[in-house]
């Protein structure tokens, strides 16, 4: 699920609320704020693109598809698109923008995924990770899925940012929680999110059984220089998100007599 431009005010006292994180409380407010925002529009969505590179013909799943911006991208780039989401609400949009071009599933990350063993070349998952506690099933469960040589292509918090959000900062060596509420379109809406360092990163890829491919802190659509004049200076010189691409070895090649 992708992430709003702004970074905001945490509580003075986090507590974790009933309905943290409920994005069918905001489905239309959300979708229609980050359609073309800087971070996501001009950001977050054309490194994901850029990363994945050439996608025709592929099978592409896009865990947490939200509302389907990406899934839409990767469609029109040729890819053979299934997009999966906990929010109906967010579900419910996607099938307006896409239609029939995309299968669409309610799909909780935090479960086992609907699909058989090796079904697709490859994984997006665009700022999802991070609101999960325990990566380890979850990623196990993506690793089972794609196909020997297909790729993880993921987005996350950059762990340097994500240890800058509370005053005083928590130890960045452990897995903590933060919360806080997002304001936008007038409507306030209580979110939770986890942080780790990126040392647990890497080692949750690896011992889901992905290589490590690449690591990259790309820089915004240099398009969104004009249209955001005051923001742009700012998110092309301070990180923002990490994005990775995990590769799935290929099978080993069997030897000839």
């Amino acid at each position: 699920m992708e992430r709003l431009p702004n970074r905001p005010e945490v509580l003075a006292q986090p507590a974790v609320p009933v309905l943290a994180n409920d994005y069918d409380s905001f489905a239309e407010a959300y979708s229609a704020e980050n359609e073309n925002s800087l971070v996501n529009a001009y950001y977050e969505r054309p490194a994901m693109l850029a990363l994945a590179g050439d996608v025709a013909g592929r099978q592409v799943l896009d865990a947490g598809c939200g509302s389907g911006p990406l899934s839409a991208a990767l469609r029109d780039r040729g890819a053979v698109v299934t997009g999966i989401d906990a929010s109906a609400g967010m579900l419910a949009l996607a099938r307006r923008r896409l239609g029939n071009d995309v299968a669409l599933r309610a799909v909780d990350l935090n479960g086992p995924l609907p699909f058989d063993d090796d079904a697709f070349d490859d994984v997006v998952a665009s700022l999802v990770l991070h609101y999960l506690e325990d990566w380890g099933p979850t990623l196990a469960e993506l690793r089972r899925v794609i196909r020997p040589g297909g790729r993880l292509i993921a987005s996350v918090d950059h762990p340097f940012v994500a240890y800058t959000i509370k005053d005083p900062r928590p130890d960045y060596f452990a897995t903590t929680s933060y919360t806080f509420d997002w304001t936008f379109s007038g409507q306030s809406a209580p979110m939770r999110f986890w942080r780790k360092p990126l040392h647990a990163m890497t080692e949750a890829f690896t011992t889901a059984g992905f290589r490590l491919s690449v690591i990259s802190e790309p820089q915004p659509d240099p398009a969104a220089r004009e249209l955001f004049p005051d923001d742009f200076h700012a998110l092309s010189a301070k990180p923002c998100f990490l994005f990775f691409i995990l590769e799935v070895p290929p099978l080993a090649a069997s030897s000839g007599e």
